[in-house]
């Protein structure tokens, strides 16, 4: 099942992300009751372990990982759909003759832990003749240990009539707003159980649950046949159900319906030069296209050309490339709160940590696993290693890339008291980026104009067009701490087959300057566009 680059944007009621592209028999883990996951796990890796030893793998590593889902849609004062399920298996991963071999089955036995190392050795040794340079892992630290997200209250504890109740009430608060038809909201939950035994020593356990809560609000005007919608700002984290309490939902959704009412009537945007405010909710998206993507060191070295193209970065360019301007700081972290992609250790083993990928404006460094690094002869990995189900062949896949702060109290008033001709954007919309990371286009939720320094009325059909390091050494201004947030989305689209990945983006509220726009009613393609990723 590929992934488009449309399906990161989905709403969370279909957008279960993990195990999304295993068969619907493996799900019927209740029929079956708990005792099905009450497996011996350390002993059906030493089972799996010694096999591989003994037939020649020079590593190995088993992953058994239980993956429980649930999502409720609703629409209107009607509840569409709650649905859940749960899936249970083992991966097994061996190195031989510097070549890789991976199994997997749901059937989690000792007999077939032996059957499927046999398997992956011999997968391996079938394609060694063929590996063109022999894979060389960097080291890492053998780990014990256990790691769980941080939770106030376990969505999976919580009756379904409470989560189908707390969205309707968020679907009364735009049905209120005059103008509003139509309304939809969903809730989608996530619980990955990962087991890792490693032939290097370590045994990790870790529990990773995240959520993803969203609507939409759309106001129609029946005379002209237009109709305008808006989404729900905020975006999925690492938390449990208390996100439900800890965001005004209805406010929000209330706040929505009013500006889809308003875009009805907004006039559309006059092309030309402005400058750009851009918040949090909508930044992040730009952050994962032009940052995030282009410092996947696989995809620099054609590794993931098949699927949406490299990247303009390549490594003799390491501390050398101008990317941004000197306020620009991006780190990688494995560790931050409330991230999707946050981790007590990846796949392989490797601990959560943070590192710079642009430091003062220039490219510092790359997203690596224990085979990537040395390549750009790093001594250890980032822990960027990662499979989205049991089943899955574990690949380099994106850690949580931000943009730090101002480091003073900067507020979204300053930045745009700075401003004389611009717009300020919300929300994700319509987009598109070359293969190489490099050309973009990016639309958004809401838009508003701002004239010698205020912000006034909502614009609609805006689109902005620039190249990655003319746009971020554009950027000239920061907000502080106050204006971070750490907006994410479960799927993320990557390899073939296709696997998704949970991330998140953190930044502030950002200026950048004299930025070319579009208008995306006179050119209609260009309300349209997004990549194949």
């Amino acid at each position: 099942m590929n992934f488009s680059r449309r399906e990161f944007v989905k709403t969370a009621g279909v957008a279960f992300g993990a195990a999304a592209v295993l068969p619907s028999w493996v799900y019927d883990a209740h029929a079956a009751g708990e005792a099905l996951f009450n497996v011996n796990k350390d002993a059906l890796a030493d089972a799996a372990l010694a096999t591989a030893k003994r037939l020649g793998a020079s590593y190995a590593d088993i992953r058994i990982n239980r993956y429980r889902l649930e999502a409720v849609n609703t629409r209107e004062r009607q509840v569409l759909n709650v649905s859940s399920g749960q899936n249970f298996g083992f991966g097994v991963r061996v190195l031989v003759n510097g070549t890789w071999g991976f199994a997997a089955s749901p059937l989690v036995t000792a007999e077939e832990v032996q059957r499927v190392t046999k398997e992956a050795v011999e997968i391996a040794k079938a394609n060694a003749p063929y590996q063109k340079k022999k894979i060389d892992l960097v080291p890492t630290p053998k780990v014990v240990g256990t790691w769980k997200t941080p939770l106030e209250r376990d969505p999976f504890e919580v009756p379904a009539d409470e989560k189908t109740t707390s969205l309707l009430k968020i679907n009364e608060a735009a049905l209120g707003v005059a103008g509003v038809n139509f309304v939809n909201s969903s809730m989608a939950w996530v619980n990955e159980q990962k087991y890792l035994a490693t032939s290097d020593g370590s045994r990790i356990e870790q529990h990773l649950v995240r959520g993803n809560p969203s609507f939409s609000a759309t106001a129609v005007n029946r005379t002209t046949g237009d109709f305008q919608a808006v989404n729900s700002l905020r975006e999925a984290q690492s938390i449990g159900y208390e996100y439900m309490s800890k965001h005004d939902w209805a406010a929000e959704a209330k706040t929505a319906a009013e500006h889809a009412v308003m875009k009805l009537t907004a006039p559309s945007v006059k092309p030309g030069k402005y400058d750009l405010i851009l918040h949090p909710s909508h930044l992040f998206l730009t952050i994962h296209e032009s940052v995030g993507h282009p410092t996947e060191l696989d995809r620099a070295l054609l590794w993931e050309a098949n699927y949406a193209g490299t990247s303009f970065l390549t490594p003799d360019k390491t501390g050398k490339l101008q990317f941004g301007s000197k306020i620009v700081n991006f780190v990688a972290d494995r560790t931050q709160k409330l991230g999707l992609a946050s981790v007590g250790w990846d796949d392989e083993g490797v601990p959560g940590q943070e590192w710079n990928l642009v430091k003062d404006g220039v490219f510092v460094d790359w997203q690596t696993t224990r085979d990537l690094a040395k390549v750009v002869g790093r001594n250890k990995s980032y822990g960027c290693l990662h499979a989205d189900s049991w089943g899955s062949v574990p690949f380099p896949r994106m850690p949580n890339v931000s943009l730090k702060p101002a480091a003073g109290n900067v507020s979204q008033d300053d930045l745009v008291a700075g401003v004389e001709n611009g717009i300020l954007i919300y929300g994700r919309g319509s987009y598109s980026i070359d293969q190489q990371r490099y050309n973009f286009q990016f639309g958004g939720q809401t838009f508003w104009e701002i004239k010698n320094g205020k912000v006034g009325g909502m614009l609609r059909d805006v689109a902005y067009q620039s190249r990655t390091t003319d746009f971020w050494g554009s950027c000239d201004g920061l907000g502080g701490q106050s204006t971070y947030e750490i907006p994410g989305s479960f799927n993320d689209g990557k390899g073939e087959p296709g696997q998704s990945n949970a991330v998140s983006h953190g930044c502030p509220v950002a200026r950048f300057r004299n930025i070319n726009v579009l208008n995306t009613a006179s050119s209609p393609n260009a309300g349209q566009m997004e990549d194949d990723h």
